[in-house]
């Protein structure tokens, strides 16, 4: 009698596992296959994956620095002084996110994005190195000349990689990782239409 009794309680709580088990595998798909696509969804998403959306443009740069005192459009003798400067350099370009917007509507996703632009530039101090330094003591060098030199420099670098279509590339960058980002949906890959603007 004892064992038909654990033989029965034990095919119940089977049975109430098995019961809860089901129930809990329906929520969960009836919640994976009704997901609401919403454009806070969509944002809150893509504010997630900040560090995929940049672009990088890696650099070694030769700089060389001039100065000469001048009197009334004269160059004074023995006061010119210059230096030659060779560096390592990363740039970093990419969207700025909180300009975002995004809107849904009719099984349509429209992603605005702000143009890419230009948001770190580091120079590696430990590839910096200096030749051929040559000074006079009327206008010896001074530490104000290398930290001038070095902002002309990285606004120099910073235009050339725009002028290669580094921001374009960044733009592009971003899009492809959004787009990717939101396909991984299932529901948003069978179902939605992205556009960029």
């Amino acid at each position: 009698m004892k064992c038909i009794k654990k033989t029965v309680g034990r095919v119940v709580i089977l049975l109430i596992v098995g019961m809860v088990g089901i129930f809990m595998w329906n929520t969960m798909f009836n919640q994976s296959s009704t997901t609401n696509i919403t454009a806070t969804l969509i944002g809150n998403r893509i504010e997630e994956a900040r560090d995929l959306i940049t672009e990088r443009y890696y650099y070694t740069n030769t700089g060389l620095f001039e100065n000469q005192r001048e009197f009334y459009g004269w160059k004074v003798p023995f006061t010119r002084k210059s230096f030659l400067v060779s560096y390592d350099g990363l740039v970093h370009a990419g969207i700025d996110l909180s300009e975002m917007k995004v809107e849904v509507k009719h099984k349509t996703i429209t992603v605005t994005l702000p143009p890419a632009k230009i948001i770190a530039h580091e120079i590696d101090e430990h590839s910096l190195k200096v030749f051929d330094e040559d000074s006079s003591i009327f206008n010896p060098i001074q530490i104000t000349d290398y930290q001038q030199f070095m902002l002309d420099q990285q606004e120099a670098i910073e235009q050339k990689a725009s002028d290669r279509n580094f921001l374009a590339e960044a733009d592009k960058t971003a899009r492809k990782a959004i787009e990717d980002l939101l396909l991984f949906d299932k529901t948003i890959a069978e179902e939605y239409q992205i556009v960029f603007k």
